[in-house]
């Protein structure tokens, strides 16, 4: 069991996405969802710059992984697929891409990963689909902007802090991981609070 640790910069309930029952990961962090596996987990932590560094975003344990195909055609995560015209959990949906055939482009459905003309944002494809593969939880809890501070034991523990700066942390010695995740799992699962940066979108 591995745990990965990242700062969640930007909290639209896209990445991750925790609607509907299941707590996705389906763009940005390439490297985790690289790496990523049944039964390791990944925490977000909220940002310095919107005073909520130390606390919890959110928390899933990997319960399954898959494809983007496979992701885009699958019935049960045909609601994750985005609807501007909807309501914020309906616009912020991250079942974004999908490809025709084996050698196709891909694709990208109007999202907040495209242009806000609707047109594909080459860049943010390129950057999401580098790694195709999914990341899906059904062990989840994510508070977004009202999430619990992280006990300053697990932040301080022989020099290493659980709290990711840039990019994503892992390698964390096993009594950090297994204490880490003994404090989790006292804490309530499933959808807790509304993503802070909600709060700033009209």
């Amino acid at each position: 069991m591995r745990l990965y640790s990242y700062v969640v910069a930007r909290d639209y309930g896209f990445a991750p996405n925790p609607f509907y029952e299941v707590c996705s990961l389906a763009t940005c962090k390439p490297g985790i969802r690289k790496a990523g596996s049944v039964g390791d987990w990944v925490i977000g932590t909220g940002s310095k710059e919107k005073n909520r560094e130390g606390y919890l975003v959110f928390a899933m344990r990997i319960t399954e992984v898959t494809t983007f195909n496979e992701y885009w055609q699958d019935k049960r995560f045909q609601c994750k697929k985005p609807n501007l015209r909807g309501s914020k959990k309906q616009a912020f949906g991250d079942n974004i891409y999908f490809r025709e055939g084996c050698s196709g482009q891909w694709q990208q459905r109007d999202s907040h990963h495209s242009y806000r003309n609707g047109a594909p944002n080459q860049h943010n494809i390129r950057h999401d689909t580098q790694v195709d593969r999914v990341l899906l939880s059904r062990e989840y809890s994510y508070w977004g902007g009202s999430g619990p501070k992280i006990p300053a034991r697990l932040r301080n523990c022989d020099d290493f802090d659980i709290c990711a700066k840039r990019n994503y942390k892992c390698g964390f010695p096993k009594e950090l991981v297994r204490e880490f995740v003994s404090w989790l799992m006292c804490l309530e699962r499933g959808y807790l609070g509304s993503p802070l940066d909600w709060l700033r979108t009209p």
